[in-house]
Formats: C-alpha cells, structure tokens, sequence
C-alpha cells in the first residue's frame, strides 16, 4: 500500500470505528509518519486518535509532567529516535565516552520507562535503529568497542533486554525493515538534509504497519489458526495422483522450498498458532504423507483438526471453525488454487486468504513479509495449544454418545483450581486478556504491567481459574477482577472466558466465587456490566441468565447477595490461597 492511498483514507468516515489513543514522539519530523500511522489504522478498521509531539521534543515531553503527553494520557506511546541523531551525538565523544555510548542511551530510554511508567499507564513501543556503516573503521568495526557501528548494535541488543525486564516496553523493529527495503530506498539524504526527514516517504506505510501489527494484537485483533491445503502447498505434486514416492518434499529441488515452509509453519505451531489441514484429497492419501514420509516436517500430531474430503472448502472451514470455537476473522487460510481461494473469499470474508505467489519458491518469503501472526505475548503453554484442541475433538465424539448433558458432564470428571493472580501467571493472563473476545464481558485489555498495578491496588479482588478432565488440562481459561465501590458495592470490572469452556459449566463456579468474595467483605449487592462489541454478543444476556437483574444505568445488572442460592455445576473445586 502506497502513501497516497493511506493519505485518501484520511477522508473516510471513522466515527463507528472503535477509538485508540495513542502519542507519537520523535527527534526527526514524523508528519508524513503521523498520517501513515493513522491512514493504516484505518484501513485496519481503526480510529487512531494521534496526539503528535513536537519535532525534537522527546525529553522535554516525557520527563516534564505537565507536558501533554501527561494530560491526554495515551494508551500507547510510540518513540521513534533516529541513527542519524545517534550518530552526530557520537562522533562528538571523546574516546572514553564512547566506550559507554550505548550503555548511557540504554540508561536514557530506561529513564524513559520509568518517568511515563510512574504517571500512568501505558505501552511504550520505541523503535530500535538501522544501521548505517560509517566506515571509519570498515569491517574492524566489529572488532573495536570504539566503533558506532559496536555501539549501535549494542544498543539494540541492549533495547531487547530492556523489552524483557520491563512488560509495558515493546520493540518496533524498524531495523528489519531496512534489511528488507534496503537502505538506499529507505533512506533519501537528499530529503534528509532540506528537511530533516530521515525516510523516504514510501517507506512509512511498512513502518505504519508494523506499528498498527502490534497495536492490532494489544487489541485482540490477532490470528489463532493457519489452515493449509496440501497439495501443491505443503509439497509439491498430488499425493492422489503422485503417490507419496512422487511428492516433492526435502532436500532436492524444489522440495526444499516446502520443506522450508513447513519448517517455519512448525513454528508458529510452537508458538501457539492452530494449525488445521483443508484438502480436497481422500483422507487416507492426505493423512500418509504425515504419518511415513521421511521428509516431512509437520507430522500428523500437530494438526488440531484434520479434513480432506470432496466437499466445498468454505464448507470445510465452516466445520473447522465450528470445531474449534473461534472466529471467522482469526483464521487464516493458504492454499496456491486461486479458484479455490476466491470461493473462500466469497463465502466467508472474513477469513484472511493471501494471493500466493505463483512460484512456490516465493511462498515463504511472501507470507513472512504479511506478518499475520504478531503477538505482544508468549508463554512456554502456548506449545500445548493444539494438544488441547485435540483433546476438545475426542470430547465432542464422546459427547455424542450421551443422551443427557449432565451425564456428559459427571463423565469428564472436571477439577477447577481457583486462585488470586499469581505473578508466574500474568504472562498468560495478560494473554487471554488480550486473544478474548467472544465471552468477554467488558473487553478490557491488560498489559502485564497492567495486571501488576491491578494486584496492590486497594480494594480490588483477582481470581484465576484453571480446569482439567479427564481428557487432559485446558489450564488458564477464566479471569476475573472485582473492585469495591465507593457506594459499597462489588463490580466486576473483568470477566472473560476462553471459549474452550463454553458449557462446562464453569460460569457457575465462578459466580459462586464472586458471591463468596462478596459475603467475606460484607457486600450486599453485585454490579455487572456489558459492554456490546462486534464480538461478544455470545455473553448480552450473561447476567440475566445467571438472575441478575437490571440496574438503572443501562447495560449494568444488579445482584442481591443475600438472596443467592449457589449455582450447581459438576466442578470439583481447589482452592489456592496465595500469598
């Protein structure tokens, strides 16, 4: 997308597009990048409400608390500071001083942190720097300490491990897309030198992307599952026709072009993305290949959900979003047939269906370059994400064999372990936080920075919730956050669910825990609120099916303590009390 059609966007209409608060902060002028940003999101659906600080003013705005920044309070604050700048600073050291270059600008964006962090809260994503080779030294740049170019990348490195220790610090790697650019298309030093415009404006719709990429994923707008055809996309050749001797796959020709892909879609498998299988093949051939083909990479194990039959591909999605519970607009489907992906694309829109290259070779790089998998979270669970789709398909064909819902429960032998936030589970708290948006009563967003404040705050009640069967172990699947009123009352400022879960019963477990919450504090009423969203519309008569009844503020229910009868359910319950 060029600059000018995220330019024209500016016109369009973005009152009904759910509003974003964000500060953009730079030591080069950012208004080309001001109207790239905001041109982007809305294309993403996004109305983002952009407060530009002035050109060079980073310091001035962050560490004076009656600055702007300060007033308007943005949920997200992007810093953009320049190799450029970075560089005159540096050749402006005596030789001492530049041994610790990179340690005092890490100290400096550190101090950053802290003074936005102690003001309010907020996600700061600072884009690290690009390289620019000096030579000074030429290739013994990377043997001296002495050099910018050590320095540089020792910032970066450093910038990384800043992103670690700090949970509301995050990386807009604009490095990499100079890599990808290529430096003299990024950057125009003829521009640069009459107006102090570090990139060329062609460049600043991929630096607006990344940015809308993470905002979108803080948002909830990320992908959960990768639904792939087979033949002609994972290898080469019909598995029907070709035989598993005749597929092209591994180290020969064009077989390693999709033994790569597949190598990196194992990752995202790794990583938690769902990975599902839509071939128009006969099962037994489609399934082969994963079971005995020496070279594959992706084995039958880690496929969530597996179908190859005749039927229509938009149907066959229909089924697997069906099976795993989750929305039309987090999957995304690749298949190199562009009949049949224009069949998806007419009949179910909001599946994501990249044109593919014709040219496999071109597949990988071409699919990386989308960068339809971002996350601003990860947890060493998330690898077990297809296990537990797994175990869901084996639940659902034991669930047919029971007449009566309740057998089908008692049959599971659920246990649920409740807790208060433990600090090894905000990662994943953070999380569900993030990817929920079906049973998610008021679509909150929490940071992990977010969550921590959450904890010591005064007057505030956390729960998690965990749940097995007999099947194997959902883990983290329910938060809740309950604030005490001023007027006496317990709110429940968070309740989300994953999806997962849906009629196990669970939201009667967790009712009784907030009832209980409430009798130990002497609270007399519960106050619930729904906030509507395009998602969530699964939960608009929550409260009212758990007999809360309505308040006078609209979209609030009320519930009498004094009044409640516990809500049955077939969960064993273990209860954790943390310190």
């Amino acid at each position: 997308m060029d600059f000018s059609t995220l330019k024209r966007n500016l016109k369009k209409e973005v009152e009904d597009l759910p509003k974003i608060s964000a500060a953009l902060l730079g030591d080069s002028p950012t208004q080309f990048l001001n109207i790239a940003l905001r041109g982007y999101a809305i294309e993403e659906n996004i109305n983002l409400d952009l407060f530009e600080g002035e050109y060079n003013q980073i310091p001035f705005l962050i560490f004076n608390q009656s600055s702007e920044l300060y007033q308007l309070q943005p949920k997200y604050v992007l810093i953009q500071e320049s190799t450029e700048k970075l560089i005159g600073q540096f050749y402006n050291l005596n030789s001492f001083e530049k041994l610790e270059f990179a340690n005092d600008h890490l100290s400096k964006v550190e101090n950053y942190i802290a003074a936005i962090g102690n003001q309010f809260s907020t996600t700061i994503i600072y884009s690290n720097f690009v390289e620019i080779a000096d030579n000074v030294f030429g290739n013994f740049a990377n043997k001296t300490s002495a050099s910018f170019l050590y320095q540089l990348r020792k910032i970066n490195l450093g910038l990384m491990d800043l992103s670690q220790e700090h949970s509301n610090f995050f990386i807009q790697d604009l490095s990499s897309i100079q890599n990808k650019i290529g430096r003299n298309q990024f950057v125009n030093p003829s521009v640069y030198a009459n107006s102090g415009m570090v990139c060329d404006i062609e460049s600043f719709p991929v630096i607006a992307k990344n940015y809308i990429d993470i905002i979108k994923a803080f948002e909830g707008k990320i992908k959960k599952c990768l639904v792939l055809d087979l033949d002609n996309t994972l290898w080469g050749g019909v598995i029907g026709d070709d035989g598993m001797d005749g597929i092209q796959i591994g180290n020969l020709g064009i077989g390693e072009t999709f033994s790569r892909l597949q190598a990196w879609i194992k990752q995202l498998k790794e990583r938690g993305i769902i990975l599902a299988v839509c071939s128009k093949n006969e099962e037994k051939a489609a399934i082969e290949p994963f079971q005995d083909h020496p070279d594959m990479i992706l084995r039958l194990e880690d496929i969530a959900v597996f179908v190859a039959n005749w039927n229509n591909k938009a149907d066959n999605i229909r089924h697997i979003q069906s099976i795993l519970n989750i929305g039309f607009d987090s999957m995304v489907f690749i298949d190199d047939n562009p009949v049949e992906r224009k069949i998806v694309i007419e009949n179910l829109p909001e599946v994501t269906v990249p044109d593919l290259p014709e040219d496999p070779a071109n597949y990988l790089a071409f699919l990386q370059d989308l960068n339809l998998f971002e996350t601003t979270t990860f947890s060493e669970l998330d690898g077990e994400r297809t296990k537990q789709y797994q175990e869901e398909s084996k639940r659902a064909l034991k669930k047919v064999s029971f007449v009566n819902e309740d057998d089908f429960l008692k049959s599971l032998n659920m246990l649920g372990v409740v807790s208060s936030f433990e600090q090894n589970d905000l990662p994943r708290i953070s999380q569900l936080s993030q990817r929920s948006n079906q049973f998610n009563l008021r679509t909150i967003r929490y940071s992990e920075s977010d969550l921590k404040k959450i904890i010591n705050t005064k007057n505030t009640h956390t729960f998690s919730f965990k749940l097995a069967d007999s099947f194997g172990d959902y883990g983290l699947v329910c938060i809740v956050i309950l604030k005490t009123l001023k007027t006496g009352e317990l709110f429940i400022d968070t309740w989300l669910m994953s999806c997962r879960v849906l009629k196990r019963g669970l939201e009667h477990l967790v009712l009784n825990e907030i009832v209980e919450c409430a009798k130990s504090n002497n609270i007399t009423t519960i106050v619930g609120e729904f906030i509507p969203t395009p998602k969530n519309n699964l939960v608009k008569d929550h409260y009212l099916n758990l007999g809360f009844v309505p308040a006078e503020s609209e979209n609030h229910w009320n519930l009498s303590v004094s009044d409640y009868i516990d809500k049955s359910h077939f969960i064993s319950k273990k209860k954790i009390e943390c310190h």
